[in-house]
């Protein structure tokens, strides 16, 4: 069975070594393990030094292998030619990894990029959840680690950013160093794009303090009668809810 691989060369046949060559990333980085193949690597790595001119590298990625991503990411630093990553769809998780390794990065005004803190999954006593929390923390030291060299911004700053699950439309990616410009049509003139960053976990802490200030009762004067509770879900009801209802968001 051959192994499944995540990336495309669309012009790796061309004669001339130092031709500019077009490289597709698509789907979940790494769908083959690539604990358990070496092959996977080699392959890529075999392919990218195989030409020695400038790479364009079209990202549409949702993340996938962190392990994955730092071997992507390490092959393109070493790489002597100029790599342009550009974005059409979505730079995700670990794909974000990826596109820090671009000499320039540009992403389409509808594109959009998302860092977050790695994920594992885990099964044991106290000391083997220590053991992962440990191993989640030096992950993300490392990821961080591409970030800043990229943008420049401080690790606390980065850190933030990644605990909060920040999704990044294109000039907000720019203006905060995790690109360098935006993809335009050269025969329009394009308007002035709005920049936003979101963040999923603002997003869950606004809606639960709409759904607390609503279910409080108002205070009123003790000389007042105080009218019977009306009837409907109590304040840990509706929280009990609100966290069903984030896991779907």
């Amino acid at each position: 069975m051959k192994n499944k691989k995540f990336w495309v060369w669309k012009n790796a046949a061309d004669e001339s070594p130092d031709a500019e060559r077009v490289l597709e990333l698509n789907g979940t980085i790494a769908e083959e393990s690539w604990f358990d193949d070496d092959i996977t690597p080699a392959m890529f790595k075999d392919e990218l030094f195989a030409g020695s001119g400038p790479i364009t590298i079209w990202i549409n990625s949702p993340g996938g292998d962190c392990i994955a991503a730092s071997q992507i990411y390490s092959m393109l630093m070493d790489y002597r030619g100029d790599v342009t990553v550009k974005i059409d769809g979505i730079a995700a998780s670990a794909a974000s990894v990826i596109a820090m390794a671009g000499t320039k990065v540009l992403m389409a005004p509808t594109a959009l990029m998302m860092i977050h803190n790695p994920a594992t999954a885990a099964f044991g006593d106290h000391e083997d959840m220590q053991k992962a929390i440990e191993m989640l923390s030096e992950v993300k030291e490392s990821i961080i680690n591409a970030y800043e060299i990229k943008t420049g911004l401080s690790r606390a700053k980065l850190s933030h950013l990644m605990d909060a699950e920040t999704w990044m439309n294109a000039h907000k990616a720019m203006e905060l160093g995790f690109s360098d410009g935006v993809l335009e049509d050269e025969k329009k003139s394009v308007a002035p794009m709005e920049s936003y960053a979101f963040s999923s976990k603002a997003v869950a802490a606004a809606l639960m303090n709409k759904l607390v200030a609503k279910a409080k009762p108002e205070t009123k004067p003790e000389s007042e009668p105080k009218p019977e509770a009306p009837a409907g879900r109590s304040v840990e009801e509706l929280k009990a809810h609100l966290e069903t209802i984030k896991k779907y968001m």
